[in-house]
């Protein structure tokens, strides 16, 4: 690789790069791809069931949006709510239906923690 032949100074540094391990490297890299190549391109043919009776799409649930005021207002899908009772009722309702509602609880960043406590609480 690098000799110096001639009998020159011994404080002489050698400024070769050693390509070596970068070789190896490569090598390597090589094979690697040489080798996953035919997995990835390897394809499992499956003879499938044709659904011929296929069931209907499921029904939605129905989305439900509660959202709490900054000054604990509770809105039931944009109908302000009077007392924690009348949400309670809403949530026996609810609760009855197949498929289940589905509830998306939204409070004002301004709204007290509290209420939202109480609001979340109730739904569990």
């Amino acid at each position: 690789m690098g000799m110096n032949l001639s009998g020159g100074d011994e404080g002489d540094s050698m400024c070769d790069i050693n390509t070596t391990p970068l070789i190896d490297v490569m090598l390597v890299l090589l094979i690697m791809f040489i080798i996953t190549i035919p997995v990835m391109t390897h394809a499992v043919k499956l003879d499938m069931p044709r659904p011929n009776n296929a069931p209907p799409p499921p029904v939605p649930p129905e989305v439900i949006d509660i959202e709490i005021d900054f000054d604990g207002t509770v809105v039931w899908n944009g109908t302000p709510v009077q007392s924690p009772e009348a949400l309670e009722k809403y949530f026996r309702v609810e609760g009855q239906k197949d498929p289940q509602s589905e509830l998306h609880l939204r409070p004002d960043k301004r709204a007290k923690y509290d209420v939202v406590a109480k609001v979340h609480s109730e739904i569990a």
